[in-house]
């Protein structure tokens, strides 16, 4: 079994809300989950994004591949962390 972080699809139609899976590869893009770790909304200027970035963590140190997306969103979050608050 390798596990994926990736995104879920819900909203409406054409008003897309992600949240953000950790899953089976196997599993269908909508369907059932292992567990949820975040969420991404790119309705909003700029794209609202909530990580559990513990969780997401222990996923990645057992061995879950991230998607593209995943990966952009993890990175954004990271470098935002850094960011010395004003």
């Amino acid at each position: 079994m390798s596990v994926k972080l990736r995104l879920a699809r819900r909203g409406a139609k054409k008003a897309p809300f992600y949240h953000v899976v950790a899953t089976d590869s196997r599993n269908p893009r909508d369907g059932k989950f292992t567990e949820e770790v975040g969420t991404y909304d790119p309705n909003t200027k700029p794209a609202r994004v909530n990580l559990k970035t513990d969780r997401i963590e222990h996923w990645l140190k057992l061995g879950a591949q991230p998607s593209s997306t995943v990966a952009q969103l993890i990175k954004r979050a990271r470098k935002s962390a850094e960011q010395p608050k004003r």
